[in-house]
């Protein structure tokens, strides 16, 4: 059941905060809710209108952002550092893709961001349920905001929002034959995306070695590491697969001094994202993978000035708060391909894009590489015969930004000088990227 939600101009935020001294309000409204999608697991959603000098925002595609973890924000990270109108500051960003679309950010799994569980047995454990959840969401989103209905919907993500978002893509194009949603589900982008965790990890020894990140002994011991995660997956020991992932993890961050798995040019300086002696994995990979994405700034803007803006988070909700259980109860789920799940959209006429950061270790380029060139779509042969094609940053003329190649319902995008966050290191270019992905260049 869908409680009461609000709409507001940009205007409002700037009411509400009015005590740190902003000015120059944003033009365009935006609307939020809850919605129940089983009993005692509610997610929430928070929609901001295209906001286009040249186009009205029925002219304009509507994007749904699914973040990464499981269990980071898109309402919160998502928004407020990467693609959202106002960065983490509260003032207006330079670009977000609000000036060429309507985005719409959820908090899934449930228990991620603002949206919450009322008891343990409703957290998510596999993607099934977490796409099951989101169909529920969706259907009440489309049905209370008609006026979407016809425009062109297309679900970007990133990280393990990239698993969730394929296996929401499959369910979305079913429900849509079946006549249960109402929407023009255009197409799917899988950024910097968690398809083939083995292809990843397996692919982490050779990536740093050919960066001079690791040397010949450093080579041996990581590529020791993702084996033993090779074979825990092939026994379909998934649960031990995960332990052993971040095992392997503990061993690149050893072996390279401490490199940045989301952007292999920086380094971690802060010793609380780093390997601890005895410390439960869990707890460990929380630490590394969410807890960057819960930054001490973003958890005091979302449980201050934003949760007064909203206006209708419970009083026991924290945004945040139970993202650790989202991860945990997620676990053994976590290192299951979805390879299979694309292949069956592109095989159903999808359009599937695939986006990468050139400078990502945890979803390496090489990895994602990997098990495209396995793909059984049948149009994988003409897609490998193609010569990419070179983009210029629009920041920078003259300058490659990124290459791409397209073939039929398959785009591949490879995104220069960008880690795992793209749109956080390469702004204008992730821009132009969704503004060609939705047809609009």
């Amino acid at each position: 059941m869908a409680t009461r939600g609000a709409v507001s101009s940009l205007l409002l935020l700037f009411i509400t905060i009015v005590c740190k001294g902003l000015s120059s309000p944003l033009q365009g409204k935006e609307a939020w809710n809850y919605v129940e999608v089983r009993d005692g697991a509610h997610m929430f959603w928070w929609l901001y209108y295209a906001d286009s000098q040249s186009a009205g925002y029925q002219d304009l595609p509507l994007v749904m952002w699914l973040q990464g973890g499981p269990g980071g924000s898109g309402t919160g990270f998502g928004n407020f550092e990467e693609i959202g109108p106002l960065n983490r500051d509260l003032k207006p960003r330079k670009t977000h893709w609000v000036q060429a679309a309507s985005v719409l950010f959820v908090d899934n799994p449930v228990g991620t961001g603002f949206s919450y569980t009322d008891r343990p047995d409703v957290y998510a454990t596999d993607v099934a349920t977490v796409a099951s959840d989101m169909l529920v969401l969706l259907k009440h989103f489309f049905t209370e905001r008609a006026e979407f209905q016809s425009i062109p919907f297309h679900i970007f993500s990133e990280s393990y929002g990239g698993k969730m978002a394929a296996a929401i893509s499959l369910e979305l194009t079913k429900a849509i034959a079946q006549g249960t949603v109402k929407c023009n589900f255009a197409g799917v982008a899988l950024g910097d995306s968690w398809i083939s965790p083995l292809d990843s990890v397996m692919t982490w020894g050779p990536y740093l070695y050919t960066t001079s990140l690791l040397d010949d002994n450093g080579l041996v011991g990581v590529n020791a590491a993702a084996e033993a995660v090779m074979h825990a997956i092939h026994q379909e020991q998934f649960q031990k697969a995960t332990e052993l992932w971040s095992v392997t993890e503990s061993v690149v961050e050893q072996n390279t001094n401490g490199v940045n798995f989301y952007n292999i040019l920086t380094q971690e300086e802060d010793e609380k994202v780093l390997s601890s002696a005895g410390e439960n994995y869990i707890a460990l990979q929380t630490r590394r993978h969410i807890g960057r994405l819960h930054g001490q700034s973003l958890s005091e803007l979302m449980n201050g000035p934003i949760r007064k803006k909203l206006g209708i988070i419970p009083q026991n909700v924290t945004w945040g708060g139970q993202a650790e259980e989202v991860f945990s109860y997620m676990a053994g789920d976590f290192m299951k391909p979805v390879v299979d799940i694309v292949d069956q959209l592109l095989t159903a006429g999808v359009n599937v894009t695939v986006y990468n950061g050139q400078l990502d270790l945890i979803v390496d380029t090489m990895g994602q590489e990997r098990w495209v060139k396995r793909l059984k779509w049948e149009g994988l042969p003409g897609f490998n015969k193609l010569i990419w094609t070179p983009l210029y940053d629009p920041s920078s003329p003259g300058i490659t930004g990124a290459f791409y190649k397209m073939y039929k319902n398959f785009a591949f995008y490879w995104i220069l000088k960008a880690g795992h966050m793209i749109p956080s290191d390469q702004g204008p270019m992730a821009l132009q990227m969704m503004k060609m992905i939705t047809q609009q260049v």
